[in-house]
């Protein structure tokens, strides 16, 4: 096997606009507004927006789905202008709607989509997609008969048959209930951790705060925010500071209710507080300062999706 250069950075995005025009006499229509976006080699990275963001409309230019307006899209270190077709073969892409022919079996399926990438027979990974991603109790079964959650995983090996380096979900778990959920996780990661580069579209924030170790925010065609996972949740506008006493508390004194803190169904005190302008230290020396026993006390940070929110109706 030749040694290959791998680049540093899987997709390099300068100035990228997507604009549709009006219909009717309608106004243009500006969905990605010169977009700037870096994307590492072996990252898991979150793409996070409200409906109409623009999400959808990234993934098709780079999918060779949708022209772009303006601005560079390099994938893989191809130019998506100059090699459109090896920015392509770069990518695999699981759609949000589950389309597999019904009366072919996996087997057939990751056959038939390596046969159009022109994978010859010797050089296909079937057998290893069907065993990473649990399909090959059913390897030989008609489509469908697979359950939802199974379907799913087709689509992902599927995307992943001529061996991109870059694996774009889109939504990937829509519809599935949690333990599914779970399960798709767990072979996602897998697929990370044999070096594929995951782009990953959701509205389920939890799963991107699990997941990703990058997110970018995506609202009104824009990049809003773009950091580590961690950062973001550390920017978070809002904390509580939860404290147990060495008493049963039935009421607050009015020291602590014009502080804001309540009581928890667990008897104890939660206070919410901006990091941005004081510590928990700071809360904490003024609840002592009550008279009230603190006999422990944690700090909770805010979720990905308190930020999200604090972050998209800034815009």
């Amino acid at each position: 096997m030749k040694n290959e250069i791998l680049p540093d950075i899987a997709i390099e995005i300068k100035g990228l606009s997507k604009e549709y025009k009006g219909i009717g006499g309608a106004g243009n229509l500006l969905a990605l507004d010169s977009i700037d976006l870096n994307i590492p080699r072996g990252s898991m990275f979150g793409l996070l927006g409200p409906n109409g963001a623009g999400k959808s409309t990234f993934i098709n230019i780079l999918a060779g789905l949708t022209l772009k307006t303006s601005g560079k899209a390099i994938v893989w270190g191809f130019d998506l202008d100059k090699n459109p077709r090896s920015v392509r073969a770069s990518l695999g892409v699981v759609p949000q709607e589950i389309y597999v022919d019904p009366f072919f079996s996996p087997r057939e399926t990751l056959n038939q989509q390596a046969g159009m990438y022109g994978v010859m027979p010797k050089d296909r990974n079937v057998d290893f997609l069907l065993e990473t991603l649990d399909l090959e109790d059913k390897a030989d079964s008609y489509t469908r008969t697979l359950s939802g959650g199974m379907k799913r995983r087709l689509l992902v090996a599927k995307s992943m048959v001529h061996r991109p380096p870059i694996l774009i979900l889109d939504e990937p778990t829509a519809g599935v209930d949690i333990e599914l959920r779970q399960q798709l996780w767990a072979y996602i990661r897998k697929l990370n951790e044999y070096g594929t580069t995951i782009i990953l579209t959701t509205h389920y924030l939890e799963e991107a705060e699990e997941l990703c170790d990058t997110i970018a925010i995506v609202d009104n065609g824009q990049i809003v925010r773009c950091a580590p996972t961690k950062e973001i949740l550390n920017d978070a506008d809002s904390k509580s500071l939860i404290i147990k006493t060495s008493e049963n508390i039935e009421n607050l004194s009015p020291p602590l209710k014009d502080m804001g803190a309540i009581i928890d169904k667990d008897k104890n005190i939660l206070i919410g507080y901006n990091p941005k302008n004081e510590t928990s230290r700071d809360i904490l020396r003024k609840v002592e300062e009550t008279g009230l026993d603190v006999r422990d006390f944690s700090v909770s940070g805010a979720s990905l999706e308190t930020v999200f929110l604090s972050i998209t109706s800034k815009k």
